[in-house]
Parts: structure tokens; C-alpha cells; sequence
């Protein structure tokens, strides 16, 4: 089996134990840091008067000298590298954009001691000319982030709102780096009421000068041999529109690119949490030596995705896909596919999706599929419609969850990963394992992205936020441990593992899966593909431990949930 070492953008599920299965869905062993150097939590701590709470503090940051000397230490043996700069250099995604003082000196010395943690980057490749490098990298989003080192919501909603206007247009580095609160005639903005802007102008620069390292002084130089940049939390304008022009031109200037990407060397587009899906498919090509570009065509049943921008990002939905289709070393045709997008964009054309997705099926067409009708969660609707269909269950990928760029991600890293598999491998145990994998993931797409995200979630918050302990919070969901009281708290966890059992039931005797039905109905996955042959595998076994879903960073937003699925 290939091991891959991981270095996760944080500790959130959907980074680090979906990547995992998603792995192993391809035959591969990822390799991670321990989980006390790359945890990341809000704040802890807190202090109140009455019914006010005050401040809050005490946010938990990954450990970035263990994480260097952990990549230097296994370098010889895995097969290859997925490193996040952010959690290697800052300690995750929240420390790459906590406010500064200070963005320190001049680049490119601008701070030895985060220079020295990405020339580990460096030596590894260095040390290791032969495996594959690949970084995932983040330019920082509009927003503070709430609930760290004493940020509020209120911060969040201005901060968020202020970065969005415009900024004056400037081409070069050093311009970019002044020019973070000049509007478009020359003047400066005003004050902001509840956040220091200089503060964040700082850590943007500090963020922007890392950005420039890694282009400069990494990829240009050989050391990366793919860089997928993402834009976390974007707009069409903002404070983020020279630095993402400036990547761009960098990227065709410098490494060989047109347009501002180049597929075989880096990627930007609007993304954060899906990056690391893509790059581990990109990296099952790479190891099971997938030869040929795979050939992927979208389906819109909806609006076309050149005609929607999603509200946090800055490029088309068409734009996103192709690129993210880039990333996991793909190309996109207009016909004959070894993979087709099906791409839900109208809640009014789900059957024709459905119908689509089950001819794929009797024809062997390989799907991956995307519902885009809801905003950070499953649509209901549609939902609904794919797990009437047996035919789901066979498909390659899946996601609703989140931003376009997170859902595209998702669904196109889980689907080229597991198709690089199924051409490759001839082992039984290995297929028997990987395809378990497979269904496992999934699964857990549909039980989190649908059942928890859009069905349950609502009651937790609702309960959280009807006895938060403090007036002056308006989503106590967003920090159980420091809003609500320890018993609310464990009322909201009983709760989460209760649906979540029934849900798994619920899940298991949907069509897509048919478990516990008689075996002449039983749903299928695909277990291997060797040349026009297919076999196929019936799902056969789902369960999630009662014990299993937990709120990780105590907010509802995000939970642990880990089906585990069993096919024969």
C-alpha cells in the first residue's frame, strides 16, 4: 500500500478524516501529524459580568515546529506529500488570519522564523527529489474569525462588510501591501467601530508575504510540484482583488501558465476546505500511475454554472469546476467521459438529474454528483429524489455541503481518487477494503450533508440559542462550552447522537443503499474496472457508534460523524 504523508489546513472533519477514508478509498495510507500538534479550537476561555459576556480567549493553534520536524522525520518513508503551508507556518486555518500588530519586515526576510518553517518544504524535496510535493496554500479571507483571541460576531459581520468594497487597483507587491485601505479615487476608509483594521491589515500582510514565499521561493524554484491555492471566503470585489490578480499573473508569468493557472503546476480558485481532496486524488493518479488525462463532462440541470457566482466566492461555478478539475489532474471535454459531473442547479429539474445519474448507470458511465440548489447544506428536494435511486449508490462522489468551491472539491476529489483505483488495482483484499472505504464516505456524505446539516441542525440551534447564558450573543451555537451551560451542552450532544442513530437507520433502507433488504433488491457499488469488465459489490452493513458524533470545535456547524458501511 502507498503512504502518503498529510499535513491537514486544521482538524476539522471534513480536512482530516474524510481525506483519510478518502485514501483509502484509493489504496493509500495517509500519514498524519499527531492530533495534539494539528488540533485547532476557538476560544476557551471567557469572562462575563451578569448576563453580558465580556471577552473570550484562550483559541487553541496547531503545533508548527513538531509539524516541520514530523515532515522531516517521515520524509523516507511515504511515497508522497500533501502539505498544508497554513497549518505548517501558522498552526492551521484560524492562525493564518489572527490579527497582528505587525506584519513584520521586508520581503522576502520578512519573518525567519515562518521562512524556516516552509523551507521545510524545501528540504524535504531536497532530500526526496523523486516523490511528489504538493501544497495547498490560502489566501485569507475577507472576515476575522469569530470567537478567537476575542473577536465577536459583530466584528465579524463588519470586518466582512468592510473588506468587500473596493480597493483601489495596484499591480505590484509592495503597492498591494500599502494599498489595503485605499478606495478605488485614492482616499483611505473610514474607522471601523469593532475591530482594529490596522491590526488586520497587518496579518494580511504577514498572510500575503507567505503567499509570495511560497510562489517565489518554492514553486518557481522546483521544490513544489503542484500548488492548488485557495481563496477562502471571497467576493467579485474587496480587499482580496489585487492579491488574487497578482497570484495570477505570477502564475502565467513565472510558472508557465496561461490566464493565471497552470494544470500542471498551480491552481488558484475559490476554495479552502476541499483542497486537500483534491490534491490527495491528485496524488492517487500520481501513484497508481493513471497514465491518461482522465476526461471529465458537466451536466447542468439548472441554470449553467457560468451564470452563478456563489455569494463567498469570485469565479463562475463553470470556471470553479474546471479548475478544480485541474487540480485533481483531469481535463475537461465536451464529450466521451471517463467521469460526468451531474450538477443540480434548479430544484425543478432533480428527476431529470435522477434519470440522468440511473442511465450512467446501466450505460457505465462513471457520475460524480453536486447539489447546488441550497446554500451550505443539502436541499431537501433533491436529496430526496437521489436516494429514491438505486443508482446512487453507485456513484463516485458526492457533496452539498458548504460554498461552491468546497462542494466541487468534495465530490471531484472523492470521485477521481476512487476512479484511479478502480482501473488500477487487481488485488481482491485491497478492492474488498478500498470499496468499503468508498461506501463508508459515501454515506457519511448523505447522513452529514443532508441529515445533520439540513434536518437536525436547526434543532440544536434552536435549543442552543433559546438558553444561551448571555444577551448579548446572538448565535450561542457557534460555542456551546462557553454560551450555554454544561448541561445544555450535554443535552445538544444526547440529541446529536440520538438523530444521528436514527438517521443511520433512516439512510441505510433509502434506496441508494437498500441495507437489511432482501439481497434481490440490494443496492451495488462499483469494486473494480478492468478494461470493459465492471464487478460490483452490494452494500451490505451500516452502523455510526453511538458514541461517534460529537460537535469537535463545540459549535454546531461542525460535527464528527464516522459511519462505517461493509459492502459484499
Amino acid at each position: 500500500m502507498k503512504k502518503v504523508l498529510y499535513v491537514p489546513l486544521d482538524d476539522r472533519p471534513v480536512n482530516l478524516d474524510d481525506v483519510i477514508v478518502q485514501g483509502r478509498s484509493a489504496g493509500i495510507e495517509v500519514i498524519t501529524p499527531s492530533i495534539s500538534d494539528i488540533t485547532n479550537r476557538l476560544d476557551s476561555q471567557k469572562t462575563a459580568s451578569g448576563s453580558i459576556l465580556e471577552s473570550t480567549s484562550s483559541p487553541i493553534f496547531g503545533n508548527m515546529p513538531n509539524i516541520r520536524q514530523f515532515i522531516l522525520d517521515h520524509a523516507d518513508c511515504v511515497d508522497g506529500f500533501i502539505i498544508s503551508a497554513d497549518m505548517l507556518a501558522y498552526g492551521g486555518l484560524i492562525g493564518s488570519r489572527r490579527l497582528r500588530s505587525s506584519g513584520s519586515g521586508s520581503y522576502p526576510n520578512y519573518d525567519p522564523s515562518t521562512t524556516n518553517l516552509l523551507d521545510a518544504i524545501r528540504l524535504v524535496k531536497e532530500s526526496c527529489p523523486s516523490k511528489p510535493v504538493y501544497v495547498l496554500d490560502t489566501i485569507m479571507r475577507l472576515a476575522t474569525t469569530t470567537y478567537v483571541e476575542g473577536v465577536f460576531q459583530n466584528a465579524y459581520d463588519e470586518s466582512r462588510s468592510f473588506m468587500k468594497q473596493p480597493r483601489k487597483e495596484v499591480c505590484d507587491f509592495n503597492g498591494i501591501l500599502n494599498g489595503y485601505d485605499i478606495k478605488p479615487d485614492g482616499t483611505p476608509y473610514e474607522s471601523t467601530t469593532t475591530f482594529n483594521k490596522e491590526f488586520y491589515y497587518e496579518a494580511r500582510r504577514h498572510k500575503f508575504k507567505s503567499n509570495y514565499y511560497i510562489l517565489d521561493q518554492l514553486a518557481r524554484l522546483g521544490y513544489i510540484d503542484f500548488l492548488a491555492i485557495g481563496v477562502d471566503d471571497s467576493s467579485t470585489q474587496g480587499v482580496q482583488a489585487n492579491e488574487i490578480n497578482f497570484v495570477e499573473g505570477y502564475i502565467t508569468a513565472c510558472l508557465g501558465g496561461s490566464d493565471g493557472q497552470n494544470p500542471d503546476r498551480a491552481i488558484i480558485l475559490p476554495d479552502a476546505d476541499g483542497l486537500g481532496h483534491s490534491l490527495m486524488a491528485r496524488m492517487a493518479n500520481h501513484l497508481l500511475n493513471v497514465e491518461a488525462k482522465p476526461r471529465y463532462t458537466v451536466q447542468y440541470f439548472g441554470p449553467h454554472g457560468s451564470t452563478i457566482i456563489n455569494p463567498y466566492e469570485y469565479m463562475s461555478v463553470h470556471e470553479n469546476i474546471s479548475h478544480h478539475v485541474d487540480i485533481v489532474g483531469g481535463q475537461l471535454v465536451s464529450d466521451c467521459p471517463d467521469v460526468e459531473i451531474i450538477a443540480v442547479t434548479d430544484v425543478n429539474q432533480v428527476s431529470s438529474a435522477v434519470s440522468r445519474i440511473e442511465s450512467n448507470a446501466s450505460n457505465r458511465v462513471l457520475t460524480v454528483v453536486i447539489d447546488f440548489v441550497a446554500g451550505g447544506a443539502a436541499n431537501s428536494a433533491v436529496t430526496e429524489a437521489l436516494l429514491s435511486s438505486p443508482s446512487t449508490g453507485q456513484i463516485l462522489g458526492y457533496s452539498g455541503w458548504n460554498t461552491a468551491g468546497n462542494k466541487i472539491g468534495i465530490a471531484i476529489g472523492m470521485g477521481q481518487a476512487r476512479y484511479a483505483y478502480l482501473i488500477t488495482e487487481t488485488q481482491s483484499a485491497a478492492l474488498d477494503a478500498a470499496v468499503n472505504a468508498h461506501g463508508s464516505l459515501l454515506f457519511k456524505r448523505f447522513l452529514k450533508d443532508y441529515y445533520y446539516k439540513t434536518l437536525t441542525i436547526g434543532e440544536i440551534r434552536q435549543y442552543s440559542r433559546a438558553n444561551t447564558l448571555y444577551t448579548n450573543i446572538p448565535y450561542s451555537d457557534a460555542n456551546f462550552l462557553l454560551f450555554n451551560s454544561e448541561s445544555d451542552y450535554n443535552y445538544v450532544l444526547d440529541v446529536l447522537r440520538d438523530r444521528v442513530q436514527t438517521h443511520t437507520e433512516t439512510l441505510a433502507s433509502k434506496n441508494a443503499f437498500r441495507i437489511g433488504q432482501s439481497p434481490a433488491s440490494a443496492s451495488c457499488s462499483i469494486r473494480q474496472i478492468c478494461g470493459g469488465t465492471w464487478s460490483y459489490v452490494e452494500y451490505a452493513s451500516a452502523s455510526t457508534a453511538y458514541e461517534n458524533p460529537n460537535y469537535i470545535w463545540h459549535r454546531a456547524f461542525e460535527i464528527t460523524v464516522n459511519p462505517d458501511v461493509t459492502l459484499s
